[in-house]
């Protein structure tokens, strides 16, 4: 079985490289005798699928195209696949090796660790694993939501997808159409910076608020990517590692100390609560919600509206 699914991946991949224009399900159905031994539509659509998947796991950048008809082609240009002469020295040979252990997810290792292995054919130096033996400690970055991978798949190929999302301060998810540009970890927590289509504007999206599956669509994108310094800052700014604003919250003693940690004052006020004055931007009053009757805010009144609004949703549930 495995002998055969390489031979069948095999086959759709000089398919989808020998071609100069798009080819079709239907043309690929013919091309590869694999998927024309599938005894029905639904069966080989379910085949092509899984295959095209893998193809992209094991790093064939393929295009999906649709024509003025409607209909779907796919390809995959030789100058998108070729690799370009490996010129990396040792250092940085361990930092690509460093970030390869970060993974913890199976799927995500196991993709770090082919790209590993293809960069060391083409040449580069094998390097030292300072991690390995000399440290107790090993980098992670934690993956939870089941909408990462989709998400970074698209945000990889450039697909449109489609995906509900609830606001902290919603009853019920409303359906978005989202260009995604890319994906960002800050304080733990994943999110997705795009271009909203129903709002026709950037966005940016926490990957814990996207209830049920991240369904890609057909079709390019309609907005101009910005450079990937412009999505960080997006990101940074509506997660609200930017401040323009000051908080005065009050925090139940002994509780809360990633907020202590942002604190420029912090003041005693007896009975075993404590006044914190706290540099903020956008999204602090998701964050002080997480923290429930550990923190009070007091000024400015209307962050202190926001999170009680937030509470009020949350208690609805």
């Amino acid at each position: 079985m495995a002998i055969a699914k390489a031979e069948r991946l095999m086959n759709l991949a000089l398919c989808l490289l020998g071609t100069r224009r798009p080819l079709s399900k239907r043309e690929l159905r013919g091309s590869i005798e694999a998927y024309l031994e599938a005894g029905s539509d639904d069966a080989f659509n379910r085949m092509f699928e899984r295959d095209k998947d893998d193809l992209r796991e094991l790093g064939l950048v393929i295009e999906t195209v649709e024509n003025l008809d409607g209909d779907t082609g796919y390809l995959a240009r030789r100058d998108s696949n070729r690799l370009p002469p490996i010129t990396l020295d040792a250092e940085e040979a361990a930092a690509l090796g460093l970030a390869a252990k970060v993974w913890q997810q199976a799927r995500l290792a196991g993709a770090a660790s082919g790209a590993l292995q293809k960069l060391r054919a083409a040449g580069m130096p094998e390097a030292e694993d300072a991690y390995e033996v000399h440290s107790a400690l090993e980098p992670r970055i934690p993956v939870h939501e089941a909408a990462f991978e989709p998400l970074m798949l698209a945000c990889r190929d450039r697909r449109p997808v489609t995906f509900d999302y609830r606001k902290a301060n919603a009853a019920r998810p409303e359906q978005r159409q989202v260009e995604p540009w890319t994906l960002e970890c800050w304080r733990g927590h994943w999110y997705l910076a795009g271009w909203d289509r129903g709002r026709g504007a950037e966005r940016v999206f926490r990957l814990s608020r996207i209830a049920g599956k991240v369904r890609s669509r057909a079709g390019a994108f309609t907005a101009e990517v910005p450079d990937v310094v412009t999505v960080r800052e997006t990101v940074e700014s509506w997660a609200g590692e930017t401040a323009t604003r000051t908080a005065l919250i009050r925090l139940r003693t002994g509780s809360g100390y990633p907020l202590r940690a942002r604190a420029t004052s912090v003041r005693e006020l007896g009975d075993g609560w404590e006044e914190l004055e706290i540099p903020y931007g956008h999204g602090l009053d998701a964050w002080l919600v997480e923290f429930g009757p550990d923190v009070v805010v007091r000024e400015p009144a209307d962050l202190r509206a926001d999170v009680v609004d937030r509470l009020r949703a949350v208690a609805k549930d």
